[in-house]
């Protein structure tokens, strides 16, 4: 999964916001049409965090800016751009800051691990409903056609929706990936699939590459996929690889965990993990965060190769 453009509040001061939500029922149309201008502001807002490169800068800084997004959508519960924006940020913070502490936790602290992962199905979880709650105010009954078919309900969604589609598949597969004891959870399968093909279908090319570095990782559990698991997730590797410039540790260190992992192919490991460590943060300011991420998540691996790769 990509972790960038985690939406940022600019030049909103906290005191403003408060004002507009705390304010009271006099002059509520001006109110309503500066919060609805504020969502427009937040969901269209630029990349501050995804440039960042200070990771635990950002780590303490997010949880008050998902907070804030959640008040904004609790005034303006159909905004599409800000329900797909904290969709986002919910499942990035807790891939990069939850999930990644709980499995470096995991050979020291089982406890702690063990609720670190809790707690990252809970941030996941509460990602895939605002993006349900974003694809319901597009399309009315959206979400429980979803549970009753599919792969004919995703078909009302538009281009429009992809990011909507991809943040809420992806926040679902995480959710799925850190519950393996939860048979209810993991026979929502099908749904992620239905949903992230969809968004393929619509925009192969979105956020650079974002959904076939997805895939890459799916492709090798999909049920009943046509044809070698492994060619198809090679295939969205070099997708992601030539829409991201090659300039993307995500999809390097998704090659090294899926495909090489499964080949037992201990070269290909290291060395999609170095290339993903050899990708200079700053040739891309927009991709900076999520490269310093993905590039401590490469080391972390490296470290643990004689246990991930058996001789």
């Amino acid at each position: 999964m990509t972790v960038a453009k985690v939406l940022h509040f600019q030049t909103v001061s906290l005191a403003a916001v408060l004002l507009l939500l705390g304010g009271s029922t006099a002059g509520c149309s001006v109110r309503k049409i500066a919060i609805n201008n504020l969502s427009d502001a937040v969901a269209a807002s630029g990349s501050t965090y995804a440039s960042d490169n200070d990771p635990q800068l950002v780590k303490a800084a997010l949880p008050f800016a998902l907070k804030l997004m959640e008040s904004l959508i609790a005034e303006n519960p159909r905004h599409k751009g800000l329900l797909a924006g904290t969709a986002g940020g919910f499942t990035q913070y807790g891939f990069a800051f939850v999930q990644q502490e709980a499995e470096e936790a995991e050979d020291t602290d089982l406890d702690a691990s063990l609720r670190l992962r809790s707690r990252a199905r809970l941030l996941y979880l509460r990602a895939r409903d605002y993006g349900l709650q974003g694809l319901d105010a597009s399309h009315s009954g959206f979400s429980a056609a979803l549970r009753s078919n599919p792969k004919t309900a995703v078909q009302a969604a538009k281009s429009g929706d992809v990011p909507l589609l991809y943040w809420t598949a992806v926040s679902w597969a995480a959710a799925i990936s850190v519950s393996k004891d939860d048979s209810e959870l993991i026979g929502d399968l099908p749904i992620v699939e239905a949903l992230i093909d969809r968004a393929l279908a619509l925009n192969e090319s979105y956020d650079s590459g974002a959904i076939h570095a997805f895939l890459i990782t799916y492709e090798m559990i999909r049920p009943g996929g046509k044809g070698d698991a492994v060619e198809r997730a090679r295939k969205h590797f070099e997708q992601a690889m030539e829409l991201s410039g090659g300039l993307l540790a995500s999809p390097l260190v998704a090659y090294a965990e899926s495909i090489a992992v499964f080949d037992q192919d201990k070269a290909g490991f290291e060395s999609h993990l170095k290339r993903a460590l050899a990708i200079d943060p700053n040739a891309k300011p927009e991709w900076r965060l999520s490269n310093l991420i993905y590039q401590h998540r490469a080391r972390w691996l490296l470290d643990r190769i004689d246990r991930i790769m058996l001789e």
